[in-house]
């Protein structure tokens, strides 16, 4: 019934027959609402799949409600509220002063209060004046109030190194937030998890620091029905393998595939894994996928020191010592600010060629002989 519909929609407003005669749809015409009806499952970009989400949250609760800078008459930074204060209201999806600290507060206590806030921020490098409402009371509310409170929010938005934004843009914040108590931590990376995974964590009644990274949101691909909604705890095997572990997430998950591509025409066979949630850990799929293959390699745009790779590496050592034939090896971003020369930001970031040369170094140089 629904195609049905479609079809008819797609074929344009029904013409009225003169008296004694009979409009006939054109094969053309025909063909043309076919395609168009099969369209509906095109592919769209992430800034989309997480537009969908949002609208479809708030369309199916009405607690969820949207604040930040721009999220409202603009339409957010990169396009991700578009159109949703028209449809919901200035109460719902509200356009904040530029005041972090300010509307993360007023997010924290919309969630204490029965609402389920969804707080963007422009970039998530602005975050970091934030920092105070997200870690002493985002992150402990539920357990310092014996809880009596709980803090059912999303906190999203843009970060990563982009094309010549300069230092304070550029920011990977995983590293900070990873050490908040209480707070989960979910990097997307494709359109179909954007949106389920969005859809999830507005639905949970934890807090969520939600990872965009900024040269993702014009990614294509199709995303899930209104139904779908993904698990946050749970990483995702890109790649099933035999030779090594790749566990990597957000754009890196791009950069590996582009290494895999040269790796299996050197004839090595790698996993990988898309950790997806950045805390907890899935340490089931980790696990699973160390023992296989006995060698993991970690690929991640955060910084070397103290990043999501160290803390990954640090558990899958404590637990799975026994089950490596090679040390760790951890890619990083450079510990410097990133600069807004092109060649210098490349240079502070990994590239596709680390990765292979990675693979070749716990592989021995060796193309491993299948048994």
């Amino acid at each position: 019934m629904l195609a049905s519909r479609n079809v008819r929609a797609a074929a344009g407003p029904r013409v009225a027959a003169a008296p004694g005669q009979r409009v006939i749809l054109s094969a053309r015409a025909g063909r043309r609402a076919l395609t168009a009806a099969k369209a509906q499952k095109k592919e769209i970009m992430m800034w989309e799949a997480l537009r969908e989400a949002i609208d479809e949250e708030m369309e199916r609760d009405p607690t969820v409600c949207v604040m930040g800078e721009d999220v409202g008459h603009y339409g957010g930074s990169y396009k991700c509220t578009y159109g949703l204060y028209k449809k919901y209201g200035d109460m719902r999806v509200l356009d904040t002063p530029i005041c972090e600290n300010g509307f993360m507060g007023m997010g924290v206590g919309a969630a204490m209060t029965g609402l389920r806030p969804i707080v963007e921020g422009m970039n998530m490098g602005f975050l970091l004046l934030a920092f105070n409402q997200i870690s002493n009371n985002c992150g402990m509310l539920h357990y310092t109030s014996g809880g009596q409170f709980k803090v059912p929010m999303v906190i999203r938005g843009p970060g990563g190194v982009g094309r010549q934004l300069g230092a304070e843009h550029s920011q990977r914040l995983e590293s900070y937030f990873q050490s908040i108590p209480g707070v989960q931590l979910v990097a997307c990376s494709t359109v179909r998890n954007s949106k389920a995974l969005l859809k999830a964590a507005i639905r949970s009644d934890n807090p969520i620091i939600f990872f965009e990274h900024v040269l993702l949101y014009n990614v294509k691909g199709e995303a899930g029905d209104a139904d779908e909604v993904a698990c946050l705890e749970r990483a995702e095997v890109v790649r099933e393998g035999t030779d090594v572990s790749i566990f990597t997430y957000s754009r890196m998950r791009y950069v590996v595939m582009q290494a895999v591509n040269d790796l299996v025409k050197k004839g090595y066979n790698p996993e990988v894994i898309d950790l997806i949630s950045l805390k907890p850990f899935d340490m089931e799929t980790i696990a699973k996928s160390v023992k296989k293959t006995r060698k993991a390699i970690i690929v991640e745009e955060c910084m070397k020191t103290g990043g999501i790779g160290a803390s990954l590496s640090a558990v899958i050592n404590e637990s799975l010592f026994n089950e490596l034939d090679h040390e760790v090896i951890r890619l990083s971003s450079q510990d410097v600010p990133t600069a807004y020369a092109y060649e210098l930001e490349a240079a502070t970031i990994v590239q596709s060629s680390q990765v292979v040369e990675a693979v070749e170094r716990v592989c021995g140089g060796r193309v491993p002989v299948a048994v």
